[in-house]
């Protein structure tokens, strides 16, 4: 039986992020969910994505982007269902940290002068990338009238996703990969290596290729996904 792929978008996106990993796999017959992660904190958001992998048939790959790499880490521990995690420009954090804590971790991030703040009733705040400031920060290699709709469909985070505290990296367990866009504006490149570190995660870098490289690169984001399921599946 193939796994599962299941795909989980990160802050300031939406499934359709996945698009180019969808039409690859579906290609080569692998069964695949984009699942809707709902941005509003690690603990809820990952409990919602392992009520999801809770739901399919046979074994699943888990794969997030970004604060999606926070989340699947909350879906994934202690499932023995999940044979793999692979984290595409992602966090991989563990116990008590927080997104906003790791990209802080090296310098290189620019995201915080970008971001716009909208105040909802119950006084939670959602935050979104300002739209002129979104190609350039998130999607630099994006052709730009495809960063432009991004900017404008983009789904915004609250802000207690990015500063929440993680619980126990299910990396500790499950054998995971990680892929690096040298060009990442949103999470510093070297942060993400250092986390790839901890994890003992194997380890692709993309020269160049900015913070959307699963829309940029869906090959080479591909190419570590099947890695992952033949490195798991023999």
């Amino acid at each position: 039986m193939k796994p599962t792929i299941v795909l989980v978008h990160g802050a300031f996106a939406d499934a359709s992020s996945w698009n180019g990993e969808v039409e690859r796999l579906e290609r080569l017959g692998y069964p695949v969910i984009a699942a809707a992660n709902p941005l509003r904190g690690v603990a809820s958001d990952g409990a919602y994505i392992k009520a999801l992998v809770d739901s399919v048939d046979g074994p699943v790959v888990l794969v997030g982007h970004s604060y999606g790499g926070s989340v699947i880490s909350a879906a994934a521990l202690n499932d023995p269902k999940v044979q793999a995690l692979v984290y595409i420009a992602a966090f991989l954090p563990d116990q008590g940290e927080s997104a906003a804590e790791l990209s802080a971790k090296f310098p290189g991030s620019t995201l915080g002068d970008t971001l716009q703040q909208v105040a909802l009733p119950g006084g939670e705040t959602d935050l979104y990338v300002k739209q002129d400031l979104f190609p350039k920060q998130f999607a630099a290699d994006v052709p730009s009238a495809q960063a432009r709709l991004m900017a404008v469909e983009q789904r915004p985070i609250a802000a207690v996703g990015l500063n929440g505290a993680s619980g126990p990296g299910a990396w500790k367990n499950i054998p995971s990969w990680s892929l690096i866009p040298t060009g990442d504006k949103n999470i510093p490149p070297a942060a993400q290596e250092w986390m790839a570190q901890r994890a003992h995660a194997h380890t692709v870098v993309v020269p160049g290729a900015s913070h959307a490289v699963l829309v940029s690169r869906p090959d080479k984001v591909t190419d570590i996904i099947l890695s992952a399921v033949d490195a798991t599946t023999k």
